[in-house]
């Protein structure tokens, strides 16, 4: 079996073992569409919050959903292998809905991770978290990197 999970049952039954097992289940989001150093700096502090770090890649048309942009750069299969090649990640589920509530409420680990353009009082699955006895954490650097300005970089050197 590799990092990459494709149903949630099966990432589901996982994380229960992994559960059973004494380990901290830290869960992490986002679309990872150009990969940046804030994102690695995002989800090594994620990891650092536990033992096992589960990432969920948005699918490409939850990307473009977030109205964020027009489309993606990085096919989300692509995007998951990526992320699954880190050290620090151990598995990845692509996932489609607008949010992440879903698969909280279905894997509840005891942390939801999300980057500083957050604060713990404004995470939008902060309620489910807390629901089932989880915690919000944030973790990373100061967002100061972004996709979309590393596209705007790239757009003005052509």
């Amino acid at each position: 079996m590799g990092k990459i999970i494709d149903s949630l049952a099966e990432l589901k039954e996982i994380i229960g073992q992994e559960k059973q097992k004494g380990r901290k289940v830290v869960f992490g989001n986002g679309c990872f569409d150009l990969l940046h150093v804030g994102h690695i700096r995002y989800l090594k502090g994620a990891k650092e919050l536990g033992n096992v770090l589960v990432v969920a890649v948005n699918d490409d048309s939850s990307v473009t959903g977030l109205g964020k942009r027009k489309k993606v750069v990085t096919p989300a299969r692509e995007r998951a292998e990526i992320i699954a090649a880190i050290d620090c990640v151990d598995y990845v589920i692509i996932f489609s809905e607008p949010t992440v509530e879903n698969l909280l409420r279905t894997l509840q680990p005891h942390i939801h991770a999300k980057g500083t353009d957050y604060t713990e009082e404004n995470v939008p699955e902060r309620a489910i978290v807390q629901s089932y006895g989880g915690k919000v954490a944030i973790v990373g650097d100061p967002k100061d990197h972004s996709t979309r300005d590393l596209i705007k970089t790239i757009k003005e050197l052509s």
